[in-house]
């Protein structure tokens, strides 16, 4: 189906409805089983009219703003009493083109379509720990959750938006296009995620045990979850973001503050290097981490070709990075190639992300066409829109 809109045709409501909603949603959910179904919105729009377009924001995609921000009040106020909560935040992207199959298996070929239409690919690269650790946390304020600390965010974005030496520019860019995902340009490490907080939930419930272990936070952002292994006596933690000002700016410190400071039982604290239990326990936490940033399959070549000694992991720990359907090959991948054959996954989503049509569902049904992995459900958190936990292993592992 095609559509061509002129300067001089006449531009109804319904038509300017139609091409808003296609502008703005991918509906993979709604590919047949057992058909085959091509979308194709094909639209052509006069500069001057493109500019007359309404910027279709979170409210517009049903997303009320005022009551995330309530919700993020509350969550904070239940995190004060020691207990892990969390509620529903939508991640949305745009998709035009939608091409659906009855074979999930097809999926390399729409990333690898994906990526010859990106101006780009995001190489990966290892970051190193400044040796001046007081200096990457000089103007942080840290927050203290139940177990753990973190640099708070808005701080971080505020000082982007004042100093423009940031390569990536990703605080600008996000706040220009009204939201905290931009395919192929920032992958929303600058914000914690809900599921994160059910699987760091789940991991303190069931005394999930990471001593000995080599683990990877795949899609860290913050790194909370890689930072619970490290607290938990674990071998060696390595930490995955796409983007790497994420790594810099956010992994890290929180890495160095939760290794280094033990704060009051107050919410906000400022870091002070004085205040570390003692140097040697800080540099030793430190030395069994690594950080890397760029896209999966990249990161992936990267850790397998380094001439530093690798091992495959034992435990990766992932939370929402199963929201976009064209993500799902180079994910399945990344996981074929770096998890180590009795190892296993646990990974936190929303069931479904509306707006973008990736969700636990549609990706248990990829893993099966793919019959590498099998998947277990371990948790359904059914506050808002249903958010699942699942564990992932290879099928022949015991």
């Amino acid at each position: 189906m095609s559509s061509e809109i002129s300067s001089n045709s006449d531009f109804s409501p319904l038509l300017h409805i139609l091409l808003m909603v296609t502008k703005h949603f991918a509906l993979p959910e709604f590919c047949p089983v057992n058909e085959k179904m091509a979308f194709q919105f094909n639209f052509t729009i006069d500069s001057h009219l493109e500019n007359e377009l309404p910027i279709l924001g979170d409210e517009a995609l049903g997303l009320d703003t005022s009551g995330r921000a309530s919700v993020v009040e509350s969550q904070k106020g239940k995190l004060k009493d020691g207990k892990w909560s969390s509620k529903e935040c939508d991640k949305s992207s745009a998709e035009v083109k939608v091409v659906c199959d009855d074979s999930l298996g097809k999926s390399d070929e729409i990333t690898r379509d994906r990526k010859e239409n990106q101006p780009c690919l995001k190489v990966a690269k290892e970051h190193d720990v400044p040796n001046d650790l007081k200096k990457v946390v000089e103007n942080k304020v840290v927050e203290v959750i139940p177990d753990l600390q973190h640099v708070n965010l808005s701080v971080v974005k505020m000082a982007f938006l004042k100093d423009n030496s940031c390569g990536e520019n990703i605080v600008s860019k996000s706040l220009s296009s009204h939201s905290d995902l931009i395919t192929g340009i920032y992958e929303g490490g600058l914000k914690i995620w809900e599921c994160t907080f059910d699987l760091l939930a789940y991991l303190a419930d069931e005394e999930v045990q990471f001593a000995g272990k080599r683990v990877l936070d795949l899609g860290c952002g913050a790194g909370l979850l890689g930072i619970i292994a490290l607290k938990g006596q674990a071998k060696e933690i390595h930490f995955q973001d796409y983007n790497s000002t994420v790594i810099d700016e956010v992994t890290i410190p929180n890495v160095i503050v939760n290794s280094t400071f033990e704060c009051e039982d107050d919410e906000v604290c400022e870091p002070d290097l004085k205040r570390r239990r003692n140097s040697n326990p800080t540099q030793e936490l430190l030395s069994k981490c690594r950080f890397f940033s760029g896209e999966w399959y990249e990161f992936s070549k990267l850790v397998l070709s380094s001439k530093k000694a690798f091992a495959k992991y034992d435990i990766i720990l992932t939370s929402e990075t199963i929201y976009n359907p064209s993500y799902y090959s180079a994910f399945h991948q990344t996981l074929a190639n770096l998890l180590d054959e009795n190892g296993q996954v646990f990974l936190a989503s929303k069931a479904h992300y509306f707006g973008v049509g990736g969700g636990v569902h549609l990706f248990q049904k990829f893993i099966e066409e793919r019959n590498v992995f099998e998947t277990r459900t371990l948790k359904i958190i059914d506050e808002g829109l249903n958010r699942i936990l699942i564990k992932i292993t290879f099928k022949h592992a015991h």
